[in-house]
């Protein structure tokens, strides 16, 4: 008789179980995403269940909805990025590199909530308690409302829930957690997944709102089954340049609030601190005076950010011509010089170009390439565009400038820092509704542009 399995294939990208190892998951299409996995030996028997006697079924009509209960987390960069607050007994997942800052944003969090008399549980299976205590003292005092426990048992860390009875908890990292009715190692597809929904029940039971930190893969996404995501309310991802000290905490997924909100932090050495300006932040240090350097307003979220487009253009010495870029897409950028080929007439093929955001930022929307066209037309042919000038624009392949969203949003924010000078596509003036004292330079196309400059 053939022995039985005691193994079975996870997708790790949306939970599709298999007997046997599959090249493509039939579940999401992805290619080799299966990994093995030990089967628990106690299999659960499922029973019979009655209903409680005041168990009843409501009409949605019948529901009555007011504006669910936040709570500051003493940060306004924090609070924007989730959407006015914490919303209590929700659950929150905040991934990002190693080294990023996850755990010292969260100690931050901690820190405020404990202030504001709010208990707060601090769960860690990576450090001991000597070392969370060598961490926080950085960043101050801390009250008695902050505790520590430093545990993995997923049993255990339930009943130490129960008995304290925090008003916050956060768990670092969910990848450590685990659960013996599991015979997998902790990381596993299915310890991670069991450890979510024992903390999505705890949250949603008992009151709890829970901040998780997790692993992410050098793909950049959050380590372990897809299926992750998906249960938890709010997804937070921590970015940024190891070579600087510039952070960006980005929303990609929130159930009480906008999606793709960013927050934007400083790295020293007491901590992160808040840039409540990041386009005050992101132009200092501009050259004052030079070609090839051009302000544009792009928009992250709800927020409007000016940043500099630097470009160089220089007569190659090779038989192919480097472009390399710095902040934006490598493929846009080799498309919009094709188009200043095509439509301006210029003889591009024998330069090297290179195109940098300052600030370390990554920048992808399209309202940035009309400043790529305009900065390297700029080092191209040494334009110096004035210092109060800022543009906009997406650039079509046919070096049409087309409009793009919230242009009010985008003028008002220059204004604020003092520009004079806007070169926007025309078919945002039809929706404008106020200059906001700003000269307005109307372009159609790349040609008007560069006539504008």
């Amino acid at each position: 008789m053939a022995k039985a399995k005691n193994t079975i294939f996870f997708c790790q990208n949306c939970g599709y179980e298999s007997a046997k190892w599959t090249g493509q998951c039939p579940g999401c299409k992805e290619w080799n995403t299966f990994v093995e996995e030990k089967i628990s030996k106690t299999a659960s028997s499922r029973s019979k269940k009655t209903l409680p006697s005041d168990a009843k079924v409501l009409t949605l009509r019948d529901v009555t909805t007011s504006e669910e209960k936040r709570m500051t987390t003493g940060s306004r960069e924090f609070d924007r990025v989730l959407g006015g607050g914490l919303v209590e007994s929700s659950l929150v997942l905040l991934g990002g590199d190693p080294g990023i800052g996850k755990s010292t944003i969260l100690l931050q969090v901690c820190k405020n909530l404990s202030d504001m008399n709010k208990k707060v549980l601090y769960v860690s299976g990576e450090e001991s308690a000597k070392q969370i205590k060598m961490r926080a003292d950085r960043m101050g005092n801390f009250s008695e409302n902050m505790q520590v426990y430093c545990e993995t048992d997923l049993a255990l860390i339930e009943e130490m829930a129960h008995k304290n009875k925090p008003d916050f908890m956060v768990i670092d990292s969910i990848q450590t957690m685990f659960t013996e009715a599991i015979s997998s190692a902790p990381g596993s597809v299915s310890q991670v997944r069991e450890s979510t929904a024992m903390f999505m029940q705890l949250a949603k039971r008992d009151g709890i709102t829970i901040f998780v930190i997790g692993h992410v893969t050098k793909e950049g996404v959050v380590a372990g089954p897809r299926v992750l995501e998906h249960m938890v309310d709010t997804v937070l991802y921590f970015e940024g340049n190891a070579n600087s000290t510039f952070r960006l905490l980005r929303g990609v997924k929130n159930r009480f609030g906008a999606t793709n909100e960013i927050g934007v932090f400083e790295m020293k050495s007491d901590g992160l601190r808040e840039v409540l300006n990041p386009s005050e932040y992101m132009l200092s240090g501009k050259p004052l005076n030079v070609s090839g350097s051009v302000v544009a307003c792009a928009i992250e979220g709800t927020r409007p950010m000016l940043l500099e487009v630097q470009a160089l253009a220089s007569q190659s010495a090779y038989p192919m011509p480097r472009r390399t870029v710095a902040g934006t897409d490598y493929n846009r950028m080799n498309l919009l010089v094709a188009v200043i080929e095509k439509r301006l007439g210029l003889h591009l093929s024998s330069h090297d170009i290179y195109v940098n955001i300052a600030g370390g930022i990554s920048m992808s929307e399209p309202a940035v390439d009309l400043a790529i066209v305009l900065a390297i037309l700029s080092s191209c042919k040494e334009k110096v565009i004035g210092d109060d000038v800022f543009c906009f624009g997406e650039v079509g392949l046919l070096g049409e400038v087309r409009d793009v969203s919230n242009a009010q949003q985008r003028l008002k924010e220059a204004s604020k820092l003092g520009f004079k000078k806007a070169i926007i596509p025309k078919s945002a003036t039809d929706v404008m509704e106020d200059d906001c004292g700003l000269e307005i330079v109307a372009v159609s196309n790349i040609r008007q542009a560069y006539d504008a400059i």
